[in-house]
């Protein structure tokens, strides 16, 4: 199973509690649809402290969204977009916007 969406895209959410923010995917967990965006669905973790090194208190941490919840960000539409996928003469695929033809 492949998704449309990789690691390092800049998407938009279109649901849930943070929807309009824009972040990077840090992480796709394939198993269930899933991924990670920086910045987006924080979710505090109260740790207590286990060495010298890591400390102890109250930690955020981003939690996974499901990828129909999320959209690709166009930089030049300013807005989530939905794309094309063109095959170049040396077999490469690029993903284009479907409104402004630009590359994701």
């Amino acid at each position: 199973m492949s998704l449309k969406i990789k690691k390092g895209d800049s998407v938009i959410v279109n649901k849930g509690k943070d929807k309009g923010k824009t972040g990077k995917v840090l992480k796709v967990i394939l198993s269930n649809s899933r991924l990670i965006v920086e910045g987006v669905n924080i979710a505090k973790k109260h740790m207590r402290k286990r060495s010298e090194q890591q400390p102890s208190g109250i930690l955020e941490t981003p939690q996974p969204l499901h990828i129909s919840n999320v959209s690709l960000f166009c930089s030049t539409c300013k807005k989530g977009v939905r794309f094309s996928v063109k095959v170049l003469e040396d077999k490469t695929k690029i993903r284009l916007c479907k409104k402004c033809q630009n590359t994701l």
